[in-house]
């Protein structure tokens, strides 16, 4: 028996400002700066999907 995963984008939800803020301040609370760099990144693939 295998397990199926699928990628999970996070870019597809961050859709509002209060999403973007609320992805941010997770990153920022986990305090790990490869987390905060990666969120920042998705941040920023997510608007330039907008």
């Amino acid at each position: 028996m295998s397990l199926k995963t699928t990628l999970w984008d996070p870019t597809k939800y961050l859709d509002s400002p209060e999403s973007i803020a609320a992805y941010l301040q997770a990153a920022f609370e986990d305090g790990d700066p490869s987390l905060i760099a990666t969120a920042l990144a998705d941040i920023g693939r997510a608007i330039a999907q907008l």
